[in-house]
């Protein structure tokens, strides 16, 4: 019904008329967009939310912009998401660009930290967390590296090319590593490389990651099924368990195609490359066999048992999910585990402000503690 409808405001207007970029970095920033939005072309006025943008998508437009020396912050697209307003916020420095590196904090007299992403390549969560957290060291984020289509990297090459980033920041060690859910089992595999070059690695956070004593197999269509349809709050229960019942016997592709026929997504190509990205990590992942290092960790674990959106009985909670050492007791003796609890559950620890707060605090202590153990030995070795 048309004549229901209010009229169009101003900018209603301004975006439907399209303007093309002004300027290097607008017409920099409208390439990145239009690959990641699929769209055919983007105007100066045109929102990145209102073409179809959104958290994940912004994670990705971060980084993709890094590698090309473009510099801005999370906060600067939520707070101008108009493509010529946010270009007034953009810096463009090939100089002192890193690619792979997404600073966040660069203050501070102890070595940094770096956090590794997520199982979903997300590192957004770094920038949130860094805000509540009170140390003396930068901070910076690592993205994923570049998964080709044929491409299947051993968590080992991963963690090497990872290293590659890192050292461009810090050539030499101590490093100190972080990271959340099972993204922080590649943070381990980044120790392994470090201490392969004999380089020191005296502290790493594990934010709630699991380590399973029988990794289950997965085939690419039920990781997609898993990480993708399981918390898809628009995607009800029936066509949930329909596109259970055949994840096990059929593609990637083919899971997708029929996702979009039930209604379920609107694209399946849309999707795609990222649904391979995960796949191909936890391809990885679930290939990766764990070795035993001289390391200790810190394992901030969450309170709260975490209940999916489709509870599935004949599906149980493993052992090493109840437990605050989460499994890693089966590689390290248990007094290099140092177990802090987190109010939360594994997603709510995170996303909720009030529990991110608290992490953030154990955080920031256990990054000073290290500190000071480090400036201690450096004087007793003077």
């Amino acid at each position: 019904d048309r004549q229901a409808l209010p009229l169009p405001d101003d900018d209603a207007y301004a975006r439907a008329a399209y303007a093309a970029p002004k300027g290097e970095i607008e017409t920099m920033l409208a390439q990145i967009w239009t690959e990641l939005l699929g769209v055919e072309q983007v105007g100066r006025h045109d929102n990145f939310f209102e073409l179809g943008g959104h958290s994940l998508l912004a994670v990705r437009l971060l980084s993709r912009a890094l590698n090309l020396g473009l510099t801005f912050s999370a906060a600067d697209l939520f707070q101008a998401p108009v493509l010529k307003d946010l270009a007034t916020k953009v810096e463009l420095d090939h100089l002192r660009h890193i690619p792979g590196v997404l600073p966040v904090r660069t203050a501070g007299s102890r070595p940094p930290v770096f956090f590794v992403p997520t199982g979903y390549g997300d590192y957004s969560y770094v920038l949130s967390l860094a805000k509540d957290m009170e140390i003396d060291c930068p901070v910076y984020a690592l993205p994923w590296p570049s998964f080709n289509e044929n491409d299947a990297p051993t968590l080992e090459v991963i963690a090497a090319q990872v290293v590659l980033a890192m050292k461009k920041i810090q050539p030499q060690g101590p490093y100190r590593l972080a990271g959340y859910s099972s993204g922080a089992i590649l943070a381990y595999a980044i120790a392994e490389h470090l201490l392969s070059i004999d380089e020191a690695v005296p502290f790493m956070a594990f934010i709630d990651v699991s380590l399973p004593a029988k990794p289950r197999s997965k085939s690419d269509a039920q990781v997609a099924l898993e990480m993708i349809f399981e918390p898809l709050e628009t995607l009800d229960d029936e066509r949930f368990y329909f596109l259970e019942r055949i994840a096990s016997e059929c593609s990637l592709i083919e899971l997708l195609q029929k996702a979009q026929q039930i209604g379920a997504i609107k694209q399946a190509h849309e999707l795609y490359d990222t649904a391979s990205m995960y796949a191909r990590f936890h391809r990885a992942l679930q290939s990766y066999d764990v070795p035993v290092l001289p390391v200790e960790i810190h394992q901030f674990y969450a309170i709260e048992a975490t209940m999916g959106r489709r509870v599935r009985t004949e599906d149980p909670m493993g052992t090493e999910d109840e437990s605050p050492l989460r499994g890693w007791d089966r590689v390290l003796d248990v007094t290099a585990i140092h177990a802090v609890p987190v109010p939360g559950d594994h997603v709510t620890l995170m996303s909720d402000r009030k529990n991110r707060r608290v992490l953030a605090v154990f955080l920031s202590t256990a990054l000073g503690a290290d500190a000071e153990a480090s400036l201690a030995t450096a004087k007793r070795g003077i």
